[in-house]
Parts: structure tokens; C-alpha cells; sequence
């Protein structure tokens, strides 16, 4: 059963530059369960991959709190961070001589210790993880030697072998085929479910989204707005967001519809 496992009180996100802070949403309460699928929706520069790293603890937050599983997050050590979030951002790993295997072992070096050595558990993880993403072909390959697609792959394989109960991923579908992007959200969602994890991503893939997400975060110039894909479209929310130059919304189907040339 779902339950509240990530909560975000009276949130403010942001970064500095040369001429001060800026903030990029302010006063955020909200919570992320477990046991679902939770979409994070919304314009370029809009602030989702603040959100995510924020989050991540990769950078500072401006305000408020962030609690994870009744815990304050800078209460965690960087070991516990480790061995409760997991994340897959969208850079590429700066490696050259290291195998896919390899890298989806470093999932588990919250737990190898300082020698970093695998023992029987840490291979039959690793080797679940492989097998869950369906990268069994790649194993021995060189990662500089995969398309990005693949490379994809084998950081969420990395994620899944640390065995973290929270996931965040910033695009983990950018740069995958559309039949890989449906394998991949459906996979997430079934993780989730079964090993009830909490699993956040941001995604550019709407209709993806509304069709897989159990929950959608959009972040929009006047605010948050959380539901289900249903009740973002009854609000209007969705209909807001889509229908900027040539694209209508239908909130009875959920779907995008582009205009053609004689409507526009």
C-alpha cells in the first residue's frame, strides 16, 4: 500500500549566481508516496532539475524542510544518503575503460565498504539489476561504446543495485526510442509497486506520463499543482499547460492533439 514517504514542508529551491540568489519556487509543502509512480511535468527552465537535485541533496535548499522517512535530510549521513536515494541524472558518466557490469557493481559501494569488494549478494544484486533492465547483452561491453539509449539503461540498472527505497531520475527517457520510453516507464511503475519504492522522475514525455504516471507533479509559472492525471485535467491545469501554439487537449481522453495548418 502507498504511504507518504518523502514530505516537503513550506519548500523554497533556488541557486546562487553573480548577482545573488534566485529562487525558483517558494513555500512548497507536499508529499511523495511510495508504492507509486510520481511524473514531475513542466516548461524548460522551469526548475525540475533544481527540484531533483535539491532533493538529492546536491545542492542546498533555501528554506523549509525535507523529510524522508520521518528523518530531516541533512540529518543523514553521506553513507545513510547512499543506502536511501538513488539518482540518475541525465549526464553521462565521464568513464572510459569501465564495463557495464562495472558500473552497475558501483551500485553497491554503500555497502562494500572501503576495499569495495563483491561478495555473493552484492553479484546476485547486480545481476538482478541487469536482468530487471534488460541489459543481459551489454554486460561486458565498454560503456563509451553505447548509444545513449543503452547508457540510460545502465544507470538505472546502477540505481537498482544500490537498493535504495527512493529513486529519482531527471529524463530517464530523453534519449530512448518511443517503444524503449513505454518499456522503461512501465518498468519504473512496476518497481515501484513491487518493491514499493518511492520513484520521482522528471519527463518531457506527456501523454507518457498521463498514461503511466499514478501521480503528476506540474510546475507552472503560478505554482505547483499535484493529482492524478484525471484531476490535473478537471482542474484545467493540463489543458494550460499544452495548448501553446498549435496543440489542443482533450480532457475526457487525456491526449494531445496537434492542430493542422487550415486551423491555425
Amino acid at each position: 500500500m502507498a504511504h507518504e514517504s518523502i514530505t516537503l514542508s513550506d519548500l523554497s529551491i533556488g541557486y546562487k549566481t553573480k548577482q545573488g540568489v534566485r529562487t525558483v519556487v517558494s513555500h512548497m509543502s507536499a508529499d511523495i508516496r511510495s508504492g507509486e509512480l510520481t511524473c514531475l511535468l513542466g516548461q524548460n527552465g522551469i526548475g525540475k532539475s533544481t527540484l531533483l537535485r535539491t532533493l538529492s541533496a546536491f545542492q542546498p535548499k533555501l528554506g523549509g524542510r525535507i523529510i524522508i522517512d520521518g528523518r530531516e535530510l541533512e540529518d543523514y549521513s553521506d553513507r545513510e544518503l547512499a543506502q536511501t536515494i538513488g539518482v540518475v541524472l541525465t549526464e553521462r558518466p565521464d568513464v572510459q575503460q569501465m564495463t557495464v557490469e562495472e558500473m552497475v557493481a558501483m551500485g553497491r559501494s554503500p555497502y562494500t565498504g572501503f576495499w569495495g569488494r563483491l561478495d555473493d549478494d552484492d553479484r546476485r544484486e547486480v545481476g538482478a539489476a541487469i536482468a530487471l533492465t534488460g541489459i543481459e547483452a551489454l554486460r561486458h561491453r565498454l560503456i563509451v561504446t553505447l548509444s545513449d539509449g543503452e547508457r540510460q539503461k545502465v544507470m538505472i540498472a546502477k540505481a537498482l543495485a544500490q537498493q535504495t527505497p527512493v529513486i529519482f531520475l531527471d529524463e530517464p527517457t530523453a534519449f530512448l526510442d518511443y517503444p524503449s520510453k513505454v518499456e522503461m516507464l512501465l518498468l519504473l511503475r512496476r518497481i515501484s509497486r513491487e518493491a514499493q519504492k518511492t520513484i520521482f522522475l522528471s519527463t518531457h514525455d506527456l501523454e507518457l506520463a498521463l498514461q503511466v504516471a499514478d501521480t503528476l507533479w506540474l510546475m507552472t509559472p503560478d505554482g505547483l499543482h499535484i493529482g492524478t492525471p484525471r484531476e490535473l485535467a478537471l482542474k484545467g491545469c493540463l489543458r494550460t499547460f499544452v495548448e501553446r501554439g498549435g496543440a489542443s487537449f482533450d480532457e475526457e481522453t487525456l491526449t494531445v492533439k496537434v492542430k493542422s495548418d487550415s486551423t491555425l
